[in-house]
């Protein structure tokens, strides 16, 4: 089983999509609590949808539970909380989700996990993937930059 993760942020959109189809992955599951932001341009759920149809021949799924909750998000982006608090808090909160349990393999299986970040060092789309790959046998991850 392979897992990609890709941010949004800092692509333009031919990068974005470019990226996804070299990946050759067949679904995008978005992880971002919020996914219809004004802020996120093509990567709108409406959109991204489309395009992701259109441009890379993907599905797409939006699975909230693989994101935090708004006030651990808030805690680190507003509240000035560490990442080394904001990973603790999220890690328990997957935990407590039994997302490996609750999250179909088939479902990740070739799969990329978005969100917001740039890069996956300070983003949860990481720490999902890594979660993940400590229960799934055989799951290993490619972060698409």
């Amino acid at each position: 089983m392979k897992i990609h993760t890709i941010g949004f942020t800092k692509k333009s959109a031919e990068r974005f999509f470019g990226l996804l189809r070299e990946s050759g992955a067949a679904t995008l599951v978005d992880v971002r609590l919020n996914n219809a932001s004004q802020l996120a341009g093509f990567a709108k759920r409406d959109d991204l949808r489309y395009f992701l149809h259109e441009l890379c021949g993907m599905t797409y799924t939006h699975r909230p539970d693989l994101g935090p909750t708004q006030p651990m998000l808030d805690d680190y982006r507003k509240h000035g909380s560490s990442w080394a608090t904001y990973e603790n808090r999220f890690l328990q909160l997957m935990e407590q989700r039994g997302i490996e349990e609750a999250v179909p393999q088939e479902l990740l299986d070739n799969s990329v996990l978005l969100c917001s970040e740039d890069k996956p060092h300070h983003c949860h789309r990481r720490l999902v993937a890594e979660y993940l790959a400590r229960y799934w046998d055989g799951t290993t991850i490619e972060h698409l930059t």
